[in-house]
């Protein structure tokens, strides 16, 4: 299972959100850069970037984070947040990253999201489903809509999509242990390569995570407030 830190975005500052309020914002540190290279020195290679600013701004805002992270470590990067259009896109793989995840825009225009998919490949487009209560939520979490995770990973598997990162908002920043049941559920019903994202605590979180099958984990608040230490991520990995 790939170990995959985040590094959320606000004014160009390292920030945690508790449920995707961005009113919870807390700031752990002012230099995403250093926070990548601690990273990368741990032995990580893959990082998830969210430009929060973007997400809520509807179009790509810290691209020269990214870029800056991409030319200056060797951390394969995915990265979302404010993809709304083929200029956004361009500008997050000519910045420098790997894959990039769509959440947003694949609720509100599929059938672009599906192009994407056959023009840049289902190696590159990962599927952002982000949900509340499992229905799936978009805009930097700021909107909910009416449509199921479930349904929802479903119609883009058959779609050819094969990379999934699903957080579940009651748990993002909490701290309270990841959705293992939602997890199960998605992973029985779709054959995608699944990324859990929210709610891992401890090292065990992780384990168990990769027991059930996930591809990866995105693990946030649980390193920057020492739940989970650097080392004990280089040991798993």
């Amino acid at each position: 299972m790939r170990i995959i830190p985040a590094i959320d975005i606000i004014d160009g500052k390292c920030v945690r959100l508790s449920n995707g309020d961005y009113s919870t914002k807390i700031i752990y540190g002012d230099d995403p850069l250093e926070m990548a290279k601690r990273f990368e020195d741990s032995g990580i290679e893959y990082l998830h970037i969210v430009d929060l600013d973007g997400a809520k701004s509807k179009h790509v805002v810290n691209h020269k984070i990214l870029e800056l992270i991409c030319k200056e470590t060797k951390l394969k990067v995915d990265f979302g947040g404010g993809l709304k259009s083929q200029s956004d896109l361009k500008i997050a793989f000519e910045s420098g990253a790997k894959q990039v995840t769509i959440g947003s825009l694949a609720v509100s225009d599929p059938q672009l999201v599906r192009q994407w998919i056959v023009e840049y490949s289902a190696d590159k487009i990962i599927l952002g489903a982000d949900c509340y209560n499992r229905k799936i939520a978009t805009t930097g979490w700021t909107e909910s809509s009416d449509q199921e995770v479930l349904s929802f990973i479903q119609k883009f598997n058959n779609d050819g999509i094969k990379h999934v990162v699903c957080t579940d908002i009651s748990k993002d920043g909490m701290l309270a242990g990841p959705s293992i049941d939602l997890y199960k559920d998605i992973l029985t019903h779709t054959s995608v390569n699944l990324i859990a994202s929210g709610g891992v605590s401890k090292i065990e979180d992780l384990k168990r995570l990769k027991v059930i099958g996930c591809e990866g984990a995105i693990v946030g608040k649980a390193i920057y407030e020492g739940r989970i230490t650097l080392k004990q991520l280089r040991e798993l990995c």
